[in-house]
């Protein structure tokens, strides 16, 4: 009898153990994906630039306005306001060069241009 209670207290101690493994393998894969985003060079030079938001609106206005509106709050492409509240700027430059978010097209700007196009959309 004492084996018939033992038995599921051990169970549940293993599905409790597999389920906190799963979940620190994907918070370790999660924390390589962005170490590796941040290793990147374009974006740790992105990032080591200061912005300038006057630029970036200008850069906005001609690349991302027809989809996101003049005002970036939202026309065919989602509002980007308060964007920087929930995105880190690392996933917003992966955001803007990869594509990978249709119909929103490949854009890769030279490192000033998104530093200023960031420094823009922070100030959203």
């Amino acid at each position: 009898m004492d084996n018939q209670i033992i038995q599921p207290s051990i169970l549940a101690q293993r599905i409790v153990l597999i389920i906190l493994l799963s979940i620190l393998i994907v918070a370790i894969s999660i924390l390589g994906i962005y170490w590796q985003r941040i290793s990147d060079p374009y974006v740790r030079e992105v990032l080591s630039l200061p912005g300038n938001p006057t630029r970036g609106n200008a850069i906005f206005q001609i690349n991302c306005a027809g989809c996101h509106g003049l005002q970036a709050d939202k026309n065919v492409g989602p509002s980007l306001q308060d964007i920087s509240k929930r995105k880190s700027k690392v996933e917003i430059i992966y955001q803007v060069i990869s594509g990978q978010t249709p119909p929103m097209p490949k854009f890769k700007p030279n490192s000033q241009e998104m530093a200023d196009l960031l420094t823009y959309l922070e100030q959203l």
